[in-house]
């Protein structure tokens, strides 16, 4: 059956969260794999070399030369990321990082660590010209890292991104989450970190309900 491509334009008049110093942020439910983004990030362990949930899933859909790409790579530390192609994916690139395993790690340290998740994989999107990127719930699976938690930091890191690192470059964030709790997650997460902001400074933006909301360039 053929794969149908969600395209950003889709995602930006539909799903859009908030817009913050010009870059739109994101919040899908759905289908990473199915996602237009120039760039996706896969929740990968430390070999790179595939498992389930959705590390399972990008892999199957990439097809094996990721993970061939993958066994040249040399693995990846806890808290940082890499990048391959994106092969039979609609995104160009996929950027592959480590999130931690709660329960090996203090609170403090894995908030650290998850954090690191995201401000690296946007390093490394930027450093590959992408200028957009969809994120999984990195950690939140069988990871055990606590949902409601998982999102806090998601949307805490990328705005911090935004307003010290970005320089304009990524233009759209996704938030792709697949369970409805991570949904309602991240939409608190997105509120708490985007709406104070609206209120206070003319470059945000938050719409006053999710549906069809359009962009205008």
């Amino acid at each position: 059956m053929p794969r149908t491509p969600i395209s950003l334009s889709t995602l930006r008049s539909a799903h859009l969260a908030a817009t913050y110093k010009g870059t739109n942020v994101i919040l899908y439910q759905g289908d990473i794999t199915l996602l237009d983004t120039h760039a996706i990030v896969n929740a990968a362990n430390n070999s790179l070399l595939g498992g389930g949930g959705v590390d399972g899933a990008i892999h199957r859909a990439a097809g094996k030369e990721l993970l061939r790409e993958c066994r040249t790579l040399g693995g990846c530390s806890t808290g940082k990321a890499k990048s391959a192609e994106g092969y039979n994916l609609f995104a160009k690139k996929v950027i592959l990082t480590a999130g931690p395993k709660y329960w090996e790690f203090s609170p403090q340290r894995a908030k650290e660590l998850l954090e690191g998740c995201y401000l690296e994989s946007l390093r490394e999107a930027k450093r590959l010209g992408s200028h957009s990127i969809s994120f999984p719930c990195i950690s939140a699976g069988v990871y055990g890292y606590p949902g409601k938690e998982a999102a806090k930091v998601a949307c805490e890191s990328i705005k911090k991104f935004i307003e010290t690192e970005n320089n304009g470059i990524i233009k759209d964030v996704v938030f792709c989450v697949f369970e409805e709790s991570d949904k309602t997650y991240y939409e608190s997460a997105l509120r708490a970190a985007f709406q104070a902001s609206a209120s206070s400074d003319e470059s945000t933006t938050v719409p006053d309900s999710e549906p069809a909301v359009e962009v205008k360039a």
